[in-house]
């Protein structure tokens, strides 16, 4: 009787661990997910074999969010440790599926940007470079610092800003930097940078919808300036 085929045999990159780290969890269907938890197989069966096992017993992930340890431990090859393994991790997945929406941040004009991060921002001695994420209605998903020194066109490059859009799924974009002199007065780095990102943005599909320079207390909007 030929043996079941295991982990090893299939090709590295095809495994969940490795197509994970290469294309992200949504990649992964939920029998890959389970092998990931469950972690190893038996001496006759591989873990991707396992969790389709595990699939099938509770007639898919409906059933299964609420199976408990023993159910769990009635499958053949699903031992006291996996079976603690897969509860505690449909347990976090139901307690972040009950945590309340935070109020997220609206912003629908520069007063808006301003008032969001004039207070992280007007003292600091560097330049900053942080883009806010958007969702359709607005409200900022994601902020992140992208660089930190002296704005140049040819160093805050459009891929670490948009890498960051398609993570989170934003429909939109905000840029903003800070001036440590206090005037928020744009350069003409500041003027290429938001051209070049403004035109990528078009491209992608993901609207750069200003770029806000930050002061001391004062700030200055290169759309409002008529540069977007």
């Amino acid at each position: 009787m030929a043996m079941s085929m295991m982990i090893k045999d299939v090709p590295k990159s095809e495994r969940p661990r490795e197509r994970m780290l290469r294309e992200g969890p949504q990649s992964l269907s939920n029998q890959d997910l389970i092998a990931l938890l469950l972690g190893s197989g038996t001496k006759s069966e591989s873990v991707i074999q396992l969790s389709a096992r595990v699939i099938q017993h509770f007639n898919g992930l409906k059933m299964l969010k609420d199976a408990s340890i023993k159910e769990l431990m009635d499958i053949h090859g699903i031992g006291e440790a996996k079976a603690v393994q897969l509860r505690a991790a449909l347990e976090l997945g139901k307690r972040i599926q009950q945590f309340p929406a935070e109020d997220r941040y609206v912003i629908r004009s520069p007063e808006d940007v301003s008032l969001y991060m004039m207070d992280e921002m007007r003292h600091l001695q560097q330049e900053h470079f942080v883009c806010l994420y958007l969702n359709t209605k607005n409200q900022v998903v994601h902020k992140q610092t992208v660089f930190i020194g002296s704005l140049n066109a040819s160093i805050v490059h459009p891929r670490e800003v948009f890498k960051e859009a398609f993570r989170y799924s934003a429909a939109s974009i905000v840029c903003l930097h800070n001036h440590p002199s206090g005037d928020p007065g744009p350069s003409r780095e500041d003027i290429d940078v938001t051209k070049r990102l403004s035109e990528c943005g078009k491209m992608l599909g993901i609207d750069l919808l200003d770029h806000v320079i930050i002061g001391d207390k004062r700030f200055c909007s290169l759309k409002e300036k008529g540069y977007l």
